[in-house]
């Protein structure tokens, strides 16, 4: 199987919503980089099962992204943050100082 680094953000925002199995099986795919045989080891399900859990879960997180959209504002929110800390280093005007402070909260609050 192919590994899609997406996932991997997708599996942090919306994992809660995949059953136990589904959003333990792409953790231990994604995460801890373990191969299909060793996940099937570790929860006791055939190889064949995990691909089929993890394609399953994979399935279900590109399906709340696409109706919720909480990474694609992320993302956006992130370029957007990082346009303007760019800019802030460019310009040299009082309160460019407060206005990073600002930005940087805004960083930690997403």
């Amino acid at each position: 199987m192919v590994k899609d680094l997406n996932v991997t953000m997708l599996l942090d925002v919306y994992g809660q919503l995949l059953t136990e199995k589904q959003r333990y099986a792409i953790d231990m795919y994604y995460n801890e980089d373990l191969s299909l045989a060793e996940i099937g080891d570790e929860i006791d399900i055939s190889r064949q099962g995990v691909r089929d859990s993890i394609k399953q879960g994979e399935k279900h997180l590109y399906n709340y992204e696409e109706k919720l959209g909480i990474v694609k504002r992320f993302r956006n929110i992130s370029s957007k943050l990082e346009r303007l800390n760019k800019l802030l280093e460019i310009l040299d005007f009082e309160g460019k100082e407060r206005i990073a402070e600002i930005s940087k909260e805004i960083a930690k609050d997403i």
